[in-house]
């Protein structure tokens, strides 16, 4: 049985509420029950601890503890207590509000539709601005852009760009508001995009990618008019890196292109759907790309149909010990009876046996397989893809090293690009709520066998073929295609 596995690099989300604490849930009392449900059930805590020392962890607590007390706002205190988890690892943690529903009723009321009807405007017609773009024939950022769910004009006033909602998919936004601004004053670059609830993201980075498209530090656009004939190459790349689905395509007569977004649990049929619909191609391709950049983790499952596709020889997984705790084995329990998780009634059997075998070792460390190492091997090793190139990069953790760990043992394949995010050897995230239901505390059940002897966090994997700085992010696929083509 394969454990959920999930990747939380920007794991912290606050709230914008910012009523006063009331005596009975403050700060102070929603730390103690983090420290102390994280010490006694996270399966990475000693490991931390000996890796960094038991002082430096004293000193830590006391600093985070000062802070503790200046705190006077629910949303003072998430960024703290995440600021504590951070000591541990930089992945597979988290803290966040069970939902904006837990304010005290001395709380501010959520912002509804109308409550940003006074926000900033910019007054220009859709058709106005059509006619201002004819007439100066501009290619530069000054156009009409879509971005799910939001088409936006953007005009250019004094050393601003200034983009506004021509129409709007969220209910938080209307026509004529102002969704973004580019600033190059004085030379210097800097740009604010406001996400849908309006909070402000600030980025140094504006690229235009070929003509059509613009990266706005984590953000994508596409031009919609002017539509300027660009170079194809572009064109695949912004579809790649907007992708919220797998899909593949065929590069040329040689090489496929398989693009994965993501391996939650949500993605395995979609996943699976796509290979099963261009099964035959991949195993008449000489070569495969496959492309899992900018990963989110998920569940080992949902790439259990590739790695048939490009085996060559055993593949050997060392195993991960469970740490036992009362709260910690409760989470077999939920897979019984919570149907979210989606388990069939083999999935339960299993389940249940591992929480009775768990039961009966608390306040150790079990491994629930017979040993440290799993062994999988397929019946046929295929012909074609002959060559199969995995492009990675360092937003790459958890279940994506788990993929890119298990694949790397066949001959064929080779990792391109950048050192992945390395957040793998603690893991099996589970979330509990606190005593007064105002946060959710992740932690992680599991640790690896690997340990010592092969350890991922903080380090990560790196890749056969670096791509480094002089080859820029749209042309990483052709460069991919041209080492596994032989060009």
């Amino acid at each position: 049985m394969k454990h959920l596995k999930a990747v939380f690099i920007s794991s912290l989300f606050i709230l914008t509420t910012n009523f006063l604490y009331a005596q009975t849930c403050d700060c102070a009392k929603n730390f103690e029950w983090v420290k102390k449900t994280f010490e006694e059930n996270d399966a990475g805590f000693e490991y931390a601890l000996k890796q960094k020392g038991k002082q430096a962890y004293e000193d830590h607590n006391k600093r985070i503890a000062e802070k503790v007390k200046a705190v006077k706002t629910f949303t003072e205190c998430g960024p703290v207590l995440y600021e504590w988890l951070s000591f541990f690892r930089s992945g597979h943690i988290a803290i966040r509000p069970v939902n904006k529903g837990t304010a005290e009723p001395s709380a501010t009321p959520q912002k509804s539709e109308n409550s940003y009807s006074n926000w900033e405007t910019f007054p220009m017609e859709a058709q106005d601005l059509k006619k201002y773009l004819d007439q100066n024939k501009t290619t530069d950022y000054e156009g009409i852009w879509e971005t799910e769910p939001y088409t936006i004009g953007i005009k250019k006033k004094g050393d601003q760009y200034i983009g506004f909602i021509i129409e709007s998919g969220a209910e938080t936004w209307t026509k004529g508001q102002v969704k973004l601004k580019l600033d190059f004053a004085k030379g210097k670059t800097n740009s604010v995009f406001y996400m849908r609830d309006h909070s402000a993201v600030e980025s140094k980075e504006i690229t235009m990618i070929g003509k059509n498209h613009l990266q706005i530090g984590d953000f994508s656009l596409s031009r919609v008019y002017p539509k300027v004939k660009d170079d194809p190459k572009y064109d695949q790349y912004f579809k790649s890196a907007s992708a919220n689905t797998p899909y593949i395509e065929k590069l040329n007569e040689k090489t496929l292109y398989f693009r994965i977004p993501s391996f939650q649990t949500s993605e395995k049929k979609k996943i699976d759907s796509v290979i099963a619909a261009n099964r035959d191609k991949i195993l008449s391709t000489e070569n495969l790309i496959i492309d899992i950049r900018n990963g989110t983790g998920g569940s080992d499952a949902s790439y259990n149909k590739i790695l048939p596709l490009i085996y060559t020889n055993p593949i050997r997984t060392v195993g991960v010990e469970f740490l036992s705790t009362q709260l910690n084995n409760q989470r077999m329990m939920d897979f019984i009876n919570k149907p979210e998780y989606g388990f069939d009634e083999e999935g339960k059997k299993w389940a249940k046996a591992s929480f009775d075998k768990l039961e009966k070792e608390q306040g150790k460390f079990v491994n629930l397989n017979d040993g440290v190492v799993s062994i999988t091997k397929y019946d046929t090793v295929y012909p074609y893809p002959k060559n199969v190139g995995i492009i990675i990069n360092e937003r790459n953790g958890s279940t994506d090293e788990q993929f890119l760990l298990a694949a790397k043992q066949s001959r064929k394949v080779k990792l391109f690009g950048t050192t992945t995010f390395g957040v793998l050897d603690v893991s099996n995230m589970y979330f509990v709520s606190s005593p007064c239901k105002e946060f959710e505390l992740g932690y992680s059940l599991s640790r690896s066998m690997r340990i010592p002897n092969f350890t991922i966090d903080g380090k990560g994997l790196q890749p056969d073929f670096y791509l480094d700085r002089s080859i820029p992010l749209h042309e990483w696929t052709e460069h991919v295609k041209t080492v596994l083509n032989g060009e």
